[in-house]
């Protein structure tokens, strides 16, 4: 059976891994496809919360193999690290496969990500400084090391060595810090890290495509969102990755024909962390509402979220980026106090309407949004068991958001459970 992937249809952190926890219930396999552990999933199952960063949230699911694609990068400690603690809570990790083409985060990477995002002051891009860009960006220049490399120690030090020639130039020289020591390195990947994670390599694009050739139903998990892609996304505010649809296919090693359901996760508003444009954040007591309601803090950082009202422009945007079959619209509940809800349908800038995000960013930064206004609901809606209960305003907006982003509303989250996702009638 082709595959279905779920995406991030505005700046991450729309409830993925929630919506990603509850198909894994259909499938036989779920795969991670890019980014790093500065995504975070939180899934809550009966009361119980779990924060996931690199493991595949279909983890959850006895039955289901956990599969880490080539298109991630990987810090092996804090993957054996969220393997114990999954592990200590009775999850089984068994089945995990870790693609032996996916690049390694290196301590030199998180060294110069905390240095230069130190040094851009003002201008800095509001990273995690868990070394995510520098390790793309050596998977790019073609001087990475790759989790097979932990398999071979001759290659490994041989690639280290070449690395570290530049990586501790650079810190010397531009950044005043210390050398950073080759032998910990090894001592650490080689001795330490490597031997927990060898059972778990393996050549994920043959597992994967074994999978889809019996007919398995395989879910493939991207972090980030559209608008956080490294091509699509507000440049240079943006991840180091490609979390649109398309980055499934590269970041597993499957072609376009093994796809054939795209599921775009939207907020019923808009959060963004770090810096960047965001037309429509709010800047009053209504953000401070929906940090409150919504819990609006990183599942990685704790950093508070900035917050706005929900962007059509944005997600006809991503509708059109990924090839969306459908919408799970998640954390309508956060909406129930508000008397009015604003929804941004078009910008505007010197004159010109945009239906569309400009792709041109002094444009972007610029626009005004246009609104139309809703009514609330005023309505607890987390004890809603079937899309018939929604109050008649609920109904209203829902049906609103389907018309003005032209994507088919297929799910509704009222709660952060699983039990608290509505199926919408088709």
């Amino acid at each position: 059976m082709p595959g279905t992937v779920v995406v991030g249809t505005q700046w991450g952190d729309e409830g993925k891994g929630k919506l990603t926890d509850i198909l894994a219930k259909e499938s036989q396999m779920v795969v991670r496809y890019q980014g790093g552990h500065n995504a975070g999933h939180t899934i809550v199952v009966d009361g119980e919360q779990f924060k996931i960063q690199l493991v595949p949230s279909g983890v959850l699911y006895p039955g289901i193999t956990p599969v880490i694609g080539n298109g991630v990068v990987v810090d092996p400690a804090v993957l054996i690290d969220e393997i114990d603690v999954l592990t200590a809570r009775g999850i089984d990790c068994s089945k995990l496969k870790l693609s032996g083409n996916a690049h390694l985060i290196m301590p030199y990477h998180q060294e110069l990500d905390r240095v230069t995002e130190r040094y851009l002051g003002k201008a800095k891009l509001g990273t995690t400084r868990r070394g995510i860009g520098p390790a793309y960006a050596d998977k790019a220049a073609r001087v990475g090391l790759r989790v097979q490399d932990l398999l071979d120690r001759k290659i490994f030090c041989e690639k280290l060595d070449v690395a570290l020639k530049e990586k501790n130039a650079i810190l010397a020289k531009v950044y005043n810090r210390l050398a950073i020591d080759p032998a910990a390195i090894v001592d650490t990947y080689l001795d330490e890290l490597a031997p927990r994670l060898e059972p778990l390599i393996a050549d994920t694009v043959d597992i994967i495509h074994a999978a889809l050739g019996q007919g398995d139903t395989v879910l493939f998990e991207g972090a980030q969102a559209t608008f956080l892609d490294l091509d699509h996304g507000t440049y240079p505010f943006v991840t180091s990755s490609n979390p649109v649809a398309g980055g499934a296919c590269t970041g597993a090693g499957v072609g376009p024909r093994d796809i054939n359901r795209i599921i775009g996760i939207a907020k019923a508003y808009v959060t963004r962390v770090g810096s960047g444009p965001f037309p429509t954040e709010l800047f009053d007591e209504q953000c401070d509402a929906l940090v409150e309601r919504g819990q609006e803090f990183g599942t990685n950082t704790g950093r508070r979220r900035r917050c706005g009202w929900f962007d059509a422009v944005m997600v006809r945007s991503a509708s059109r980026l990924n090839s969306l079959t459908e919408l799970a619209l998640t954390k309508l509940d956060v909406l129930d106090t508000f008397e009015t809800l604003e929804v941004c349908v078009a910008y505007e800038c010197d004159g010109t309407r945009y239906e569309h995000v400009p792709y041109h960013q002094s444009v972007l930064h610029k626009v005004t949004p246009v609104y139309e206004t809703l009514p609330g609901w005023g309505v607890d809606l987390t004890g809603i068991t079937s899309p018939a209960q929604l109050p008649k305003e609920a109904r209203q907006y829902v049906a609103f958001l389907e018309q003005v982003t032209g994507v088919p509303v297929a799910y509704v989250g009222v709660g952060p459970g699983r039990e608290q996702t509505l199926t919408m009638a088709a």
